[in-house]
């Protein structure tokens, strides 16, 4: 059965350490196309026809992708399984502009995330909490989530489950200490015997995608309003710590690069250029380097 050799390929990538949460929806999904087929195998045509019904052309590549990937492992066990040919669907990542959250708006979600029902329970600390810390460290959603509370130091917040499976500290300012220490007086008592940091009404751990529900309910709440190509998404916050750090960067070159530098190891990039996808121009932005730009054009060295 196709779906045995997909369950046997993600128990050895999850043995080795990788998630493949969307991996494994993309690849389940996939075996029941092929089985309505009456397919046993992977089918090159069939896996191309299947990856063209998504809605984005980046998620038609990504569906691909990782069939291609179950099919190299699968086509070890079994020649009769076809690896599909890779680029069908074109090579380019597809970057979706990121929503530029102002102070005003990350403020105005924190106060919504204080209303949320019900009243007094820990609900509404744990929001508030929650994207405040999103908001000033840039942390992953994923980060955030796995974050127990063990993990909080007095150097800062200890990385464990990072994208890349490799742990790192993140300093925190004096005040986000402060609230931290805060949330936990009301959290701790919460007994569950899950040690995680954010924790549900039923005193376990969130997934995504109930934090991502959440989130957009308090951008509506806000009157946040984005447009067609700039919508407001929870990872925005990201985009926004990265914006915000670049507009408080020196300006001379050698500070720019040591400062880049310094963010892409706070935000746990493996290389500084996946910390350039994240930044976005604003009107502070551009003017920095229009007065950059002039500087050097009169000869004055900055």
């Amino acid at each position: 059965m196709l779906i045995d050799a997909v369950e046997s390929y993600l128990n050895v990538r999850h043995a080795a350490g990788f998630d493949l949460q969307h991996a494994g929806k993309v690849l389940r999904k996939f075996c029941k196309f092929a089985a309505a087929r009456r397919e046993q195998h992977v089918n090159g045509n069939t896996a191309i026809e299947w990856a063209s019904l998504a809605s984005s052309p980046g998620e038609r590549s990504r569906r691909l992708s990782a069939v291609i990937r179950f099919a190299r492992y699968a086509k070890a066990e079994d020649v009769r399984h076809e690896v599909p040919p890779d680029g069908v669907f074109g090579r380019n990542r597809i970057r979706r502009v990121p929503f530029i959250f102002s102070p005003a708006d990350i403020l105005h979600i924190i106060e919504q995330a204080t209303h949320l029902g019900p009243s007094g329970s820990l609900r509404p600390d744990t929001f508030a909490t929650l994207f405040a810390l999103l908001s000033v460290t840039g942390m992953r959603v994923s980060e955030a989530l796995a974050l127990r509370i063990g993990d909080i130091t007095s150097d800062g917040l200890i990385i464990r489950k990072t994208k890349f499976r490799k742990s790192r500290l993140i300093p925190l300012h004096l005040t986000a200490m402060q609230a931290l220490d805060r949330y936990l007086v009301r959290r701790i008592p919460v007994s569950s015997g899950d040690d995680h940091l954010f924790v549900s009404l039923t005193g376990h751990g969130f997934c995504y995608e109930t934090v991502r529900s959440v989130f957009h309910k308090l951008v509506r709440a806000a009157g946040i309003v984005g447009s067609e190509r700039r919508k407001p998404h929870v990872h925005g916050l990201r985009h926004t710590f990265a914006v915000r750090a670049l507009e408080a960067c020196p300006c001379d070159r050698d500070r720019v690069g040591r400062h880049i530098l310094a963010l892409s190891t706070y935000m746990g990039h493996a290389h500084v250029a996946d910390t350039y996808w994240y930044f976005e121009a604003t009107p502070q932005l551009l003017n920095d380097i229009a007065k950059a730009w002039e500087a050097f054009v009169k000869g004055v060295a900055r």
